[in-house]
């Protein structure tokens, strides 16, 4: 049973706006200033473009535990809840976690300028952004992806939220990676003294 009552409330309000600003305005801005689709995973059989399937999925999944949280928290039991971390100090770390990353991930894609895409963009180079949050962490939109996954399970601790977590975490390493790979061939010694200089994650 749903102990949290106004999170039933409050979770899809912040799903719809954190969806909606850190992808879908934020795609818009980009596309509305330079003409070109930020989104550049394709239907090809490539890792880069399986693993922009399985984020979909992912993403969807997210959705649909947070709609049965909130809307139907009689069928909530069928994602098998962890009864022993809903404790008001853990769902408590949860929010705070949710709501830093959104800023976080906001800041980091305005610093990020046009360079953002949802995706490694093969047909447009982009400028290497190395300054402001980029500072700290090499890849701080995936890590405040990370500290999203890890905040929707402190707050809703089930089975389902534990696989998005664990999942989540997988496809953005696999991702990283692939990045990191274009990216050294596509700026050479710039990116590569970029990644002696500033840290993968933090």
């Amino acid at each position: 049973m749903v102990k949290h009552v106004s999170l039933r409330y409050l979770l899809p309000a912040y799903l719809f706006v954190y969806l909606l600003s850190a992808f879908a305005w934020r795609s818009f801005v980009v596309w509305k200033r330079t003409g070109i689709n930020p989104v550049v995973f394709k239907r090809t059989g490539s890792a880069h473009d399986y693993i922009g399937r399985m984020f979909k999925l992912l993403f969807a999944l997210i959705v649909v535990i947070v709609l049965v949280y909130s809307f139907w928290p009689n069928a909530y039991f069928v994602f098998m809840p962890i009864d022993w971390l809903e404790r008001t100090w853990i769902t408590t770390a949860g929010a705070i976690l949710l709501v830093l990353s959104l800023i976080w991930t906001l800041l980091a894609q305005t610093q990020m300028g046009e360079s953002w895409r949802i995706g490694i963009d093969q047909e447009h180079r982009t400028a290497l952004v190395r300054t402001g949050v980029f500072g700290l962490s090499r890849n701080p939109i995936f890590l405040g992806m990370i500290i999203t996954l890890v905040g929707l399970f402190l707050v809703t601790p089930n089975a389902l939220t534990l696989l998005t977590l664990v999942t989540g975490v997988m496809l953005i390493g696999i991702q990283v990676r692939l990045e990191e790979e274009f990216l050294l061939k596509s700026h050479g010694e710039g990116y590569a003294r970029y990644k002696q200089e500033v840290r993968r994650w933090f």
